[in-house]
Order: C-alpha cells, then sequence, then structure tokens
C-alpha cells in the first residue's frame, strides 16, 4: 500500500513539472523598434512619443534596465537577438552571423515548413540575418525573408509599406515565428532631423499597436501569440558626440534601450528592473516554443512568465 501511495506521489509530480513547461504560445513575433534610444521612450516621465507602448505596458512585462552589451549597431544588435551571442559584424549586411539563429534552430528540431518563420524588414541589408556562417549552418533551414523592395541593396522601405507586408504575411502563413523591423527612427535620426527622429518612434508606436491588435483578431493567432518589443540599440547621449544623430559606443545612451513581453503566457502589469540585455531573447522564445538552442549564451527571462 506505501508502495502504491508513493508511486502516485511520483507520478503526480511529473505531471506537475511538465504543466511547468507546457504554455499557450504557438506564435513568438519579435518587433524590433531601431535605434530609439530609451530617453525618448520608456526614460521619458511623460512618455510623449509613446502612447500606445504605454498603455500597452499594463497587459505584459516590461524591463526598464535592458541592455545591449554587445556593439551597438543594427546588423550586430539583431544578430545578438536572434542567435544569443554578442559579436562584431559589418554593419553593411555583407556578413553574416557566425552562429545559428532562432529560426534555423527551431526548424530543425520542429521539422516545420520554412514558411512558417519569417523576417520582414524595413531595411534590406537585415536580409543577412537569415543565415549563418558556420558550416554546419550556412543555407540550411533558413526562414522566408522580406528585406525592403530589393532585399539586400540600399534601397529602404518605409514602415506603413512595411507593415502592410506583415500582416500580409500573417494572413497568408501565420507564422510560428517572426521579426519584423520598423526603420524610422533610426533612418530619421542619422538625418540629424529630432523633429523626424521623434515622429519616427511615434509612428512605429502606432505600428506596434495597430499588430497587437491585429493579431488579436486574427482567428488563428488569437490568444496564441507572444509578441516581444525591443530595440536594437539606442544613440549617444546628448553632448557626446554628434548626440542623437549617430551611435555605436558603449555610452548609456547606446547601450539602455527597453524589452517589453505580450502575451499569454506572460505576467501582465508587470515592471522589471533586473538587468537583462539581448541575448536573452533568443534563449526566452527557445524556451516558450519548446526547443533547444545550446550555441546562446543567453539566460531566460524566468521573471516575465506566469
Amino acid at each position: 500500500m506505501k508502495k502504491f501511495i508513493y508511486l502516485i506521489l511520483i507520478l503526480c509530480s511529473f505531471v506537475q513539472l511538465s504543466g511547468q513547461t507546457s504554455f499557450k504560445t504557438e506564435h513568438v513575433i519579435i518587433v524590433v523598434m531601431d535605434g530609439a534610444r530609451y530617453q525618448e521612450t520608456f526614460g521619458d516621465s511623460l512618455r510623449r512619443y509613446i502612447p500606445y507602448l504605454n498603455r500597452l505596458k499594463h497587459q505584459g512585462v516590461l524591463y526598464t534596465n535592458f541592455q545591449n552589451n554587445g556593439p551597438t549597431f543594427t546588423n550586430a544588435g539583431h544578430a545578438s537577438i536572434l542567435t544569443g551571442n554578442y559579436q562584431c559584424i559589418k554593419n553593411n549586411g555583407s556578413q553574416l552571423p557566425k552562429k545559428p539563429n532562432l529560426f534555423q534552430y527551431y526548424q530543425r528540431e520542429k521539422g516545420i515548413d520554412k514558411t512558417k518563420t519569417w523576417i520582414v524588414s524595413s531595411k534590406g541589408k537585415l536580409e543577412m540575418l537569415a543565415n549563418a556562417k558556420d558550416r554546419k549552418w550556412w543555407n540550411r533551414y533558413m526562414p522566408m525573408t522580406y528585406c525592403g523592395v530589393k532585399g539586400q541593396s540600399v534601397v529602404y522601405e518605409g514602415d506603413n509599406q512595411n507593415y502592410e507586408k506583415v500582416k500580409e504575411v500573417i494572413s497568408a502563413f501565420h507564422p510560428r515565428l517572426m521579426l519584423v523591423n520598423f526603420l524610422e527612427a533610426d533612418a530619421r535620426g542619422h538625418n540629424g532631423n529630432w523633429e523626424g527622429y521623434v515622429g519616427g518612434i511615434k509612428n512605429i508606436d502606432f505600428l506596434i499597436n495597430e499588430l497587437w491588435n491585429y493579431v488579436q483578431n486574427d482567428p488563428v493567432m488569437k490568444d496564441k501569440t507572444t509578441v516581444i518589443i525591443t530595440n536594437d540599440h539606442g544613440r549617444h547621449n546628448d553632448g557626446r558626440r554628434s548626440g542623437f544623430k549617430e551611435h555605436g559606443d558603449h555610452c548609456s545612451g547606446c547601450k539602455h534601450i527597453f524589452l517589453m513581453g505580450l502575451g499569454p503566457d506572460f505576467k501582465s502589469g508587470e515592471i522589471v528592473e533586473k538587468e537583462a540585455g539581448l541575448i536573452d531573447i533568443s534563449a526566452t522564445i527557445a524556451h516558450l516554443l519548446e526547443f533547444q538552442m545550446p550555441t546562446s549564451k543567453g539566460r531566460v527571462l524566468t521573471e516575465m512568465f506566469k
């Protein structure tokens, strides 16, 4: 009798532990607000340029001490998100990341069709994110891509047009894993146009809210989708070099960014002050979609989960 009770207790423990790794999320979308400085997003007490994100934070988890601890450039920042490794990488799209990415690990382990994994970017040079330099992974398990009107080129596409492509992809394929890049804050910042820069942040803020609502109204993805929103880098602090016009060093303006997570497995209205970084996104998504990513050096952001 005692042995029988003992076996029942073990079985109950096993069921309980199994339930802890079973999530409601079936789709994950990473949204990158390219090149927005923290002091113009959640570092601004008035949240003047991100009214929609400021409201969405009540539905999810916000990290206020989120960092890019690697090279603070577009291609390196995005590669950090997808590979879980900080690395120096050319910023013109001509160099592949050294390590395999989320899409490749996910496709290989789950055996899903590549049409269920997508990169949709306003910047053509981010086409390189789909592949890896590692010989075992080069040209294998690559996601579908739409990176500007001409792919790997200097021709960039406006964020509004890019968002239309995002909706088209979601409607046609309902991707399981997707990265979306919006460029306007970064591009207009480089032009030295302050009003254009903060206007770009405001427009991306609007588009992110539209995307969240679009997903929640999709019969396939509603209540099964997690959206993770972040920046690839910030910009120089005022008074440092060219200020908001540029980025690329280790000043706090370039490194300090934000992370927000919305989805059925995350807490609501949670503010996390504990430091975390770009490479933690890959580990967290791999945990959420239940696949292995051994080359990621990030940690699972367990404090996000219910």
